[in-house]
């Protein structure tokens, strides 16, 4: 004697009087758990098939690796590969806010659908590094569409607030990414603006610097922007980036002028 099959009220039709064959039912049921979920639209995943290179600035063994971090590399000129980094008076190293920031900047670009390669990949004080000259051509070799450094600044105590930073012309190492990194540069200092920071009192007070200095920048071949999210040296600055709650409200406002760009 065959067992009876129970099937949920759920796959039943609708109208009692349609009465299908246990098979057809068995078949209906089946069909419903086996189906797959609805896939992610893209206005829920709006960087879906996009690389974003994030550069947590410095790394927190570079005191000790004075050597290695004091060597010049070329960068369109002559650079130390690295440096230890600023602090806040109260000793929260700039590594450790990049870093921290960093975590946050790429959990917030992955739900956007983004894939995201950092150029570090620690923050200890066993390690140093990479040079400025890795860390520029870092996006070029990840593919990435965009690269995003993070940093502090250690300017006087007076100043405060961020401020973003894109390649000046530098002929033959910038030429080709000069209008892209400062279309991206705009969007980046938009969304942090939108997430209720306020524009650096200092470099001309608008939120916004060009260098010709700077190896992540003069040695990248996608659009790149450095950004410093404030002055450590700054008690109202420092206040907030040793909060976790701000450091998140910084990555909001970084993920969202990346969107901007790479959906505009």
């Amino acid at each position: 004697m065959g067992q009876s099959v129970l099937v949920p009220r759920a796959f039943l039709p609708a109208a009692r009087s349609a009465a299908l064959p246990l098979a057809a039912l068995c078949a209906v049921a089946v069909l419903a758990v086996l189906s797959p979920a609805p896939a992610a639209t893209a206005a829920e995943r709006p960087l879906a098939g996009r690389v974003i290179a994030v550069d947590p600035g410095h790394q927190l063994g570079n005191s000790r690796f004075p050597d290695r971090i004091d060597k010049r590399v070329w960068v369109g000129l002559w650079k130390p590969c690295n440096t230890t980094g600023t602090a806040t008076n109260g000793g929260y190293p700039e590594a450790t806010l990049a870093w921290q920031v960093s975590q946050r900047l790429k959990a917030r670009l992955e739900r956007l659908g983004a894939v995201v390669r950092l150029t570090r990949t620690t923050n200890s004080v066993d390690d140093w590094g990479p040079c400025i000259d890795t860390r520029g051509k870092f996006g070029g070799r990840v593919g990435a569409d965009v690269t995003v450094s993070l940093h502090g600044d250690g300017a006087a105590s007076a100043t405060r607030g961020f401020f973003v930073i894109r390649p000046g012309l530098r002929a033959g190492y910038t030429d080709d990414i000069l209008g892209r990194s400062r279309a991206l540069a705009h969007r980046v200092r938009a969304g942090l603006l939108g997430a209720g920071f306020a524009a650096s009192t200092a470099y001309g007070g608008d939120g916004l610097d060009a260098r010709r200095d700077l190896g992540t920048l003069n040695l990248s071949d996608v659009p790149a922007v450095l950004v410093e999210l404030g002055n450590m040296r700054n008690p109202g600055d420092a206040r907030c980036m040793t909060s976790a709650a701000c450091r998140d409200r910084y990555a909001g406002g970084l993920a969202a002028g990346v969107r901007a760009y790479l959906t505009r």
